[in-house]
């Protein structure tokens, strides 16, 4: 009993240190608005690009196994050097095995995809304005909150998380079936280039910092070998309780590309000052 009673004031203990860590995030990212800004213009656009992802079956290398990913945005330029943007972006991820070697055997692979929105600020180094004849080109930093789904499949096509291949679905060792959706925290640089009065071209490489493992539905550690299950032990040659994944790390995901964005005005051109941007 004093065991169970523990895991659960681990659990919420982490649970509440994510909202803390999100309640800053947000803190800071709302921090830099501008008391005295003037709204000056509002931009809709499209983005085309690659995403990929970071956990147990790719430990660390940037673009393996990228996918074409695409979404939109909206960004709420207030003042040259600050930025809102709201986006959701849409991209594949994969992870194979056999052609990382994180671990040589065992043989485990997935692709899933990622269903990303996200609210950030960006900060622009320089000032910048679409438009600008003066200030037409920046490189900026952004960072935010945001929320995400996920849906976790072999190659084969076979969902993961309702198989239970760490043990979830026969309640080995208490374990529960994860959740396919989680918040994140987007950060990242970027550059922005004006192409004339109205579009502007940016190309961002951006992260995301999930609070879930199971991305790549590989987490703990295996849990019966005496089932010969293709999607939980393809090898059929582990011990329950024998290293799976590792529960200590978590899942991390990348949108790198282009974004083009038409700009509609906010404010009355007889005031506006153009000539100081």
């Amino acid at each position: 009993m004093a065991l169970k009673i523990s895991m659960k004031e681990n659990k919420n203990m982490r649970k509440v240190n994510n909202l803390k860590y999100l309640i800053v995030v947000l803190i800071m990212m709302f921090s830099g608005f501008p008391a005295n800004a003037q709204t000056k213009s509002l931009e809709l656009g499209l983005f085309g690009g690659t995403s990929y992802y970071i956990g147990d079956l790719n430990p660390a290398i940037p673009y393996n196994m990228a996918q074409l990913a695409y979404g939109g945005v909206v960004r709420l330029n207030t003042s040259p050097r600050w930025t809102f943007k709201l986006s959701y972006s849409r991209g594949k991820v994969k992870g194979n095995d056999n052609v990382t070697k994180a671990v040589t055997n065992r043989n485990l692979n997935f692709v899933s995809t990622i269903n990303d929105f996200s609210l950030t600020t960006e900060f622009n180094f320089w000032e910048y304005f679409t438009g600008s004849k003066k200030n037409f080109f920046t490189p900026y930093l952004f960072g935010g909150v945001g929320f995400f789904m996920f849906n976790t499949k072999a190659f084969d096509g076979t969902p993961l998380q309702p198989l239970g291949t760490e043990g979830q679905n026969a309640g080995f060792n208490n374990r529960k079936p994860y959740v396919k959706y989680g918040v994140s925290v987007p950060f990242g640089i970027g550059f922005k280039y004006s192409i004339n009065e109205k579009l502007s071209l940016a190309f961002e490489w951006g992260m995301r910092k999930t609070f879930t493992d199971y991305i790549d539905d590989v987490s703990t550690t295996y849990y019966d070998n005496s089932i010969n299950d293709p999607y939980s032990d393809p090898t059929a040659s582990h011990d329950a309780y024998q290293q799976r994944g590792n529960s200590k790390t978590k899942d991390w995901y990348n949108f790198t590309g282009i974004t083009l964005t038409y700009k509609f005005d906010l404010y009355n051109k007889r005031n506006c000052h153009v000539g100081k941007w």
